[in-house]
């Protein structure tokens, strides 16, 4: 009993930290603080599978526009660590038994509606170097290393498709270096 009511103190303390408790009328009510946090918006289950289409739309929407504006999904996001310097790898994964388990997750696992499939051509393209065509590195992108897998293993499938181009750089030989004098 005294362990539920200290997850749920912090809980509590953790929306009183970020701010949140103004816009939660019913703090001082008998709910319970998850019942409050879904109320208002606040959501760290992921057990519910989103369709590809509902991604597709989201992409198209104003609601993505205004949150993430013309900018990758990635460029505003900024991981929390302890320490001068950040750690060389990032977290294994951000969703653990099918709900938020970390503080800040990555952008992928944060935005339910961002789902990674090889049709989703708009979300893959935003992290796919423009100069180079490959897969920008989970360290630069924040990416917890299972979204990464799935980024690479939906990019490949997206190339294998056609979808996505892969362009090889036609190069030039001087085959007289080659040739016997």
């Amino acid at each position: 009993m005294f362990a539920i009511a200290s997850k749920q103190s912090t809980l509590i303390k953790a929306v009183l930290r970020r701010g949140l408790h103004t816009s939660l009328p019913g703090l001082g009510s008998k709910k319970p603080p998850e019942q409050l946090l879904t109320l208002h918006g606040i959501n760290k289950d992921r057990s519910e599978e989103i369709p590809l289409e509902t991604s597709l739309r989201y992409l198209k929407s104003k609601a993505y526009t205004k949150t993430y504006g013309e900018d990758p999904v990635w460029t505003l996001y900024r991981r929390n660590h302890a320490g001068l310097f950040p750690p060389k790898k990032t977290r294994r994964t951000c969703i653990r038994a099918k709900t938020i388990s970390t503080g800040n997750p990555c952008p992928i696992c944060r935005d339910e509606y961002l789902v990674l499939h090889e049709e989703n051509i708009d979300l893959l393209k935003q992290f796919i170097c423009p100069h180079t065509g490959s897969i920008l590195s989970y360290t630069e992108t924040g990416l917890c290393q299972k979204s990464h897998e799935k980024l690479t293993v939906a990019v490949l499938r997206a190339r294998d498709l056609g979808l996505i181009p892969f362009d090889v750089p036609f190069r030039e030989y001087d085959y007289s270096h080659y040739q016997r004098k």
